[in-house]
């Protein structure tokens, strides 16, 4: 399966540390994911993407972006291909104007269901699938189930009502497709569907059935000193309702001063555009 990373703060951060030099860095992870990689992130609120069908442990494009990104917001994913060629189209994050999408999951049978799954997704946005990839159809469902109550230029959607979007979503997907499945080893004739989405303000992360671990605080920050936002919440742990100054998310941990916790299936967990911290456990029919 494939490899998620991103992140929203409230000051710019790099990325160069986590991608490549840290202990279990993605980049390392990438030779065991070796079907392309891609890169988020915004600037003046305008995402940017850079994406490759190359293993990004062989790539030096690779390295060269995520030396240089700087970013409030950024998402990175490294793909092991479960469905769709290995091309440059189908190499994620996926994007339609200020969203980004990243998906670590299958679906099965996805030929079986591919013209159910299309049938899910507004005529405005079904041309703009440009791939084959069970990622991509999630992805427009998603923003589908959205674009029902605001318009997908808006950044400052109630989380309430984001939250209530997306599960609708999942639901229309697991009709179709049957059940999502936890488990530590997946199986490809099986349905997880674990992903990042955001539009460069709101960020979040669910589990749909793959490990996905967050992080909203420090053991202690190295920045702590010289930063002028630190606070107090840099290095205790929150609640839903909170404010805090990072997200972190990633597939698997990353050794370093960052405190991680671990979504359960049907997690849901993220920032609104204000940082409010928000964590909720979503109405996702697992197979017991």
């Amino acid at each position: 399966m494939c490899r998620l990373f991103g992140f929203r703060s409230v000051i710019n951060s790099q990325v160069h540390s986590s991608l490549l030099h840290a202990e279990n860095a993605l980049h390392d992870q990438s030779q065991r994911h070796p079907d392309g990689w891609g890169i988020a992130y915004y600037l003046e609120r305008v995402p940017h993407l850079v994406k490759s069908s190359d293993t990004a442990l062989n790539d030096q494009l690779f390295k060269r972006v995520s030396g240089v990104v700087s970013s409030h917001t950024v998402m990175a994913h490294i793909r092991k291909a479960t469905q769709g060629e290995h091309t440059i189209l189908n190499s994620h994050p996926f994007q339609y104007g200020n969203w980004i999408f990243a998906h670590n999951g299958n679906i099965n049978n996805l030929e079986r269901h591919r013209s159910d799954l299309l049938d899910l997704i507004s005529p405005n946005l079904r041309k703009f699938i440009l791939g084959n990839t069970d990622s991509e159809l999630i992805f427009y469902i998603l923003l589908t189930e959205i674009q029902k109550n605001h318009s997908l230029d808006t950044v400052e959607i109630p989380i309430d009502l984001l939250k209530i979007n997306i599960e609708n979503a999942l639901r229309k997907i697991v009709f179709i497709t049957g059940p999502l499945i936890n488990r530590e080893k997946p199986r490809p004739q099986e349905n997880y569907i674990s992903f990042l989405l955001t539009n460069g303000r709101v960020f979040l992360g669910f589990q749909g059935g793959q490990p996905l671990k967050y992080c909203t605080h420090k053991t202690k920050c190295p920045e702590r000193d010289d930063c002028p936002h630190f606070s107090s919440i840099c290095e205790s742990p929150t609640t839903s309702g909170k404010k805090i100054n990072h997200l972190i998310f990633t597939s698997e941990k990353i050794e370093g001063v960052n405190v991680w916790n671990t979504l359960g299936p049907g997690d849901l967990v993220g920032v609104d555009h204000t940082m409010n911290f928000f964590k909720e456990k979503l109405k996702v029919p697992f197979e017991d």
